[in-house]
């Protein structure tokens, strides 16, 4: 960095201090010369897909594999209001995006007339951010803009949720001011604020808890991940010996094949045996867990605050008592240096698949699930995403082995989130995507694996086809708004430069595994699937839907 350098060249080298590594976009007319500053010889590698909800979603599944920043590129207007959907469930789920858009510059903004690309006002896509992150910035004075720069990324850096930043198109060769201390920045930031006499306390007064309980269970969610503490998570429900439970939105953040996990809590649609256990504990542990509809199963919280501990963010909750300023990894790496009491508790886990048994024609999404399961025990080197729809009920009963990551958008759920994050995680991670998606989602934004060959990614999908939005087939009163043309997806795969699989039978889908192994390009493989035909756990979500609440 020196002490004035254009705009645009200083974000590029903001960025690289920083650690990143590549950016995803799409150009526009009024990003284009930002576009082009990071895509110079020592720029910034530049992934481009088809559309900006596909950029979107690559760049989060990059940024939730690697837990560091993804960073996004795109025009202003039709660039940016795509961009917002994607965005809206990174900062819902508590994923680190920054949002760079162009912007009119001073010219367009002189001319006294309607600007292409505006909606309402020049400054409501800047509204609209403001919305959806952490932090957000007009970069329109040259005197504050470096520390603009680095305000909003450290507030992404602290919240772990996205932040916005707007370039306008003749301001990226502007000449801008660095101060003295941006300069001499070695582009490390500070650990989480924590108060280290509360965080003491919150340790003893939960370590006494856990020391008198004769029954407490862990119920492990999503900052465990985000801040990165799963192995200090591991370490110490192996100290408490006791069983590990996970959030629907923190599958994967406790090794599944561990001996202490017990499996997914979603409240009363849980599997009856994880139901008697939370019921029967006279403490549950929560770490790093914010509690949704659909981690509650779409009913009231059952668990009452007298007998529960609450660890999330920067504060703990004991019973009616909290700490503030109490980061989660201060806190579980507290614990570990603590004397805890040691329990024995054998554990099994438990999902909601059936014991698999041979049938004839035609497959099940059990089945389905069951041959999956299959193939990933004992690998290593797959990562496995999930879409919405059946598929996010259905991902719940994959078992992968040891740290593996398992990425799917369990709270804010949107479709067609699978395919490009897969794409995001793999070239974050190295590892191979095994993805489950629908006919619906991947109508959404599955094209996007027509990228893959360009960047050297091989994902393998695993398309359930039930001819349309059949996770609504049990509400429906009209099945014909329900319905999606059936594409030849197989043949499109091998159009696009992939292979492409279809599989009638669970002996088929085993096959065609195996063959995708073997596979260095990606793959599609087709699943016919019955319309009404629906994973264990989505028949008793429809289930419970249908029945009235009982009033208490």
């Amino acid at each position: 960095m020196k002490s004035t350098m254009p705009l645009g060249d200083f974000l590029v080298a903001y960025l690289k201090r920083i650690g990143v590594e590549r950016l995803f976009g799409i150009p526009g007319d009024l990003v284009l010369n930002l576009f082009l500053r990071f895509g110079k010889p020592r720029g910034l590698p530049i992934v481009t897909l088809s559309h900006e909800p596909g950029v979107g979603f690559a760049a989060d599944g990059y940024a939730r594999s690697t837990r560091r920043l993804g960073v996004i590129c795109v025009t202003y207007g039709a660039g940016g209001h795509n961009m917002v959907n994607p965005i809206a469930g990174a900062f819902s789920e508590k994923v680190p995006l920054l949002v760079l858009s162009g912007g009119p510059g001073e010219e367009e903004r002189k001319l006294g007339a309607l600007i292409h690309h505006q909606a309402k006002e020049i400054e409501s896509q800047f509204r609209i951010y403001q919305e959806l992150t952490c932090a957000a910035a007009v970069l329109d004075d040259p005197r504050t803009a470096a520390e603009e720069v680095d305000r909003v990324v450290r507030a992404i850096h602290h919240h772990y949720r996205p932040g916005y930043l707007e370039i306008h198109r003749d301001a990226v060769e502007r000449p801008i001011p660095v101060p003295a201390a941006l300069r001499r920045w070695n582009g490390t930031f500070p650990p989480r604020r924590a108060d280290r006499q509360r965080v003491a306390e919150a340790v003893r007064e939960t370590a006494a808890w856990l020391n008198r309980a004769k029954r407490p269970v862990v119920i492990a969610g999503v900052e465990v991940q985000r801040f990165g503490v799963r192995r200090e998570l591991v370490a110490l429900v192996e100290r408490l010996g006791v069983p590990c439970l996970t959030t629907v939105l923190a599958k994967g953040v406790f090794p599944m094949d561990h001996p202490q996990h017990m499996g997914i809590h979603i409240g009363p649609l849980s599997h009856p045996a994880i139901r008697r256990r939370v019921a029967t504990a006279d403490l549950v542990l929560y770490l790093g867990a914010f509690l949704t509809d659909v981690d509650l199963g779409n009913q009231p919280l059952t668990i009452a605050r007298h007998r529960s501990i609450w660890a999330m963010d920067d504060r703990v909750e004991i019973s009616f008592h909290s700490y503030a300023d109490v980061p989660l990894a201060d806190f579980v790496r507290g614990l570990l240096r603590t004397p805890l009491r040691r329990h024995r508790e054998r554990v099994r886990y438990c999902d909601n698949l059936p014991p698999q048994r041979r049938r004839g024609n035609g497959i099940t999404v059990t089945e389905v699930l069951q041959e999956m399961n299959r193939f990933l025990r004992g690998r290593r080197d797959y990562l496995v995403t999930a879409d919405s729809g059946d598929a996010i009920f259905a991902g719940l009963e994959i078992r992968m082995s040891g740290m593996a990551a398992y990425l799917a958008q369990g709270y804010y759920a949107s479709m067609g989130f699978a395919v490009p994050g897969a794409l995001g995680a793999q070239m974050g991670t190295g590892l191979r995507p095994l993805i489950l998606c629908g006919d619906g989602a991947f109508q959404m934004t599955g094209y996007e694996i027509a990228h893959a060959p360009r960047y050297g990614l091989n994902p393998v999908v695993i398309l359930l086809n039930n001819g349309g939005w059949g996770i609504f087939h049990h509400f429906a009163t009209r099945p014909d708004l329900l319905a999606l043309p059936s594409w030849r997806y197989a043949a499109l795969a091998r159009l696009w430069g992939g292979a492409g699989y279809e599989a009638g039978t669970a002996l088929a889908l085993r096959e065609a595994l195996q063959a995708a192994d073997r596979e260095r390009r990606f793959v599609i493989i087709e699943v016919p699937i019955a319309p009404g035909d629906h994973s264990p756990l989505a028949r008793r979500f429809f289930t419970a839907r249908r029945t009235p609440r009982r009033s208490r």
